[in-house]
């Protein structure tokens, strides 16, 4: 995704199908392995082909494994893939229908957005709008699907892997509708997302125009987090354009400081690319309970 003045924010990165689905685009010498799809799954499924290739992910195409420390690497790589279908196997009220249209009117309403282009350190930088989220239409688990669909189609990109993801939260127009939603066990697999359930490194979260209420949530989920995640988690307040920028600069938004376009474009944008990639999506829509990876 390399920035151009006025370009499209999907230049560079295809929608997957539904054809060899479960095949990465940055793997074309596991692109044979599609016909073997059903083989591989029983049930033709594609759990176990994506089992196969989330392997050859994290040994060999993915950030996890891109160094000389190949022994180690490894086994935390395939450590972290038994964590992901551990996860989704538990979790199946998030992970089971990973088809968009499932949550389509929370992508409408402009609730998540992916920048044009990567921060200085090649991070992919997202923003989600809490405004944005009603809590009275949609529950937790949907906006935490919205959060696993947008990773399921960055991590197909190698400098993705490598330099992981950043997240903005503008919670702005929080509420304590949205609060009490997140009870101790969706905090619990909040944590476990951004720990070590899935092959996506969180390299940094970023908080602003945070209510006095939302303090208490976020002292639910702190005890599930890792010394690592909390020192990655920057609380900006309601006067964080100057700070924001530091981080970003030249690549937010207007509304966030920025020069070039809107955030409602880049709502739009990642929506219309979700939507372009349902049939991938619901190629993966599977729960993966009873699936075991050893």
């Amino acid at each position: 995704w390399r920035r151009r003045r006025g370009g499209s924010a999907r230049e560079g990165l295809r929608a997957p199908t539904s054809s060899g689905a479960s095949v990465p685009s940055f793997c074309p010498a596991l692109r044979p392995l599609g016909a073997r799809r059903g083989s591989a799954s029983g049930s033709g499924s594609g759990v176990g082909l994506r089992r196969i290739l989330y392997r050859k992910l994290a040994w060999e195409a993915g950030g996890v494994a891109r160094d000389s420390r190949a022994g180690p690497a490894r086994s935390e790589g395939w450590q972290l893939l038994k964590n992901y279908f551990k996860w989704r196997a538990e979790c199946p009220e998030i992970s089971a229908d990973l088809h968009p249209r499932s949550i389509l009117g929370l992508l409408k309403s402009g609730y998540v957005g992916v920048l044009r282009a990567r921060d200085p350190t090649g991070s992919k930088v997202l923003i989600y709008r809490i405004a944005h989220w009603d809590p009275k239409v949609f529950t937790a688990y949907d906006a935490f699907r919205v959060s696993l669909i947008t990773s399921e189609l960055i991590v197909q990109e190698v400098e993705t892997q490598r330099n992981g993801i950043k997240a903005v939260f503008d919670l702005e127009g929080w509420q304590f509708a949205h609060a009490f939603q997140i009870t101790p066990s969706v905090a619990k697999k909040i944590a476990a997302v951004l720990t070590d359930s899935f092959p996506l490194k969180v390299r940094g979260i970023h908080l602003i125009n945070e209510p006095i209420i939302f303090h208490a949530v976020f002292s639910m989920i702190k005890p599930f987090l890792t010394e690592k995640i909390k020192e990655r988690i920057h609380m900006h307040g309601d006067n964080y354009k100057q700070s924001l920028l530091q981080y970003f600069p030249d690549i937010l938004p207007l509304e966030y400081g920025g020069e070039e376009y809107s955030i409602e474009d880049i709502c739009q944008e990642w929506t219309n690319f979700i939507m372009k990639s349902e049939n991938y999506l619901s190629s993966i829509s599977q729960t993966v309970k009873g699936e075991e990876v050893t």
